[in-house]
């Protein structure tokens, strides 16, 4: 079976100046080139990232207590290097890329108009980085899907996750985040969690009680990658 992702990224006026290296194979001219992308794509592996297991379907018999999760692939892996770049060196028009190879990893039969749900980043990566990385796959993902995006979700609390326990990640996450009160969920809408990684899944479980305790019938999650 052949896997071709559609590469949609154009260059900016900077990148035509100061040409990327592609993550993977050091190709000039773009920071994933097509080969390298598609390479991921077929390494695609259908894991549970909760419990580690292969799954035949988007449900983890053994982790019932989550809903559909759909996974890019592992950390430790090509695309855990292209995610860190993305994140920590600013690369930027990795965005499109990550958000394309997203795609195909989604079941084609989700409707058009889910509603994706980025969880929200905290202020002081938005700062540090010069913009927010979660929103930017979200907004090109939801281009590609003619998804919708809604801020259903709100910061409450500017955590520090990064090098924290599982302990500790786990009381951040259920102080993390709201329900944005100026959005009222609906039943019948299929509401999309998204996140760039799962560490301890911490973050995800917390933002899918909330919006199941919010009314949300039908949640989806999908993430990049998760951690071994």
């Amino acid at each position: 079976m052949s896997f071709i992702v559609k590469n949609t990224t154009y260059p900016s006026p900077f990148d035509l100046l100061f040409p990327h290296s592609c993550r993977g194979c050091g190709h000039l001219g773009e920071a994933l080139c097509e080969c390298c992308k598609n390479n991921i794509v077929k390494s695609y592996q259908n894991i549970c990232p909760n419990c580690k297991n292969p799954k035949k379907s988007s449900c983890c018999k053994k982790c019932k207590n989550l809903p559909p999760i759909y996974t890019a692939g592992n950390r430790n892996s090509l695309l855990g290097e292209i995610i860190h770049d993305y994140k920590y060196h600013s690369i930027r028009s990795l965005s499109r890329p990550l958000a394309e190879i997203l795609d195909h990893i989604l079941p084609r039969d989700l409707p058009k108009n889910s509603i994706l749900v980025p969880l929200p980043t905290a202020n002081h990566h938005i700062r540090s980085r010069g913009f927010d990385h979660t929103y930017k796959i979200a907004k090109d993902l939801a281009k590609i899907r003619k998804f919708k995006i809604e801020p259903v979700l709100l910061r409450a609390k500017n955590t520090v996750q990064v090098g924290a326990s599982k302990e500790a990640r786990l009381t951040q996450a259920k102080e993390a985040y709201v329900l944005n009160p100026k959005i009222k969920l609906r039943h019948e809408a299929t509401y999309i969690l998204f996140d760039d990684v799962w560490t301890t899944g911490a973050s995800i479980k917390a933002a899918k009680k909330l919006l199941k305790n919010g009314g949300a019938k039908n949640i989806r999650i999908v993430l990049l990658a998760y951690s071994s």
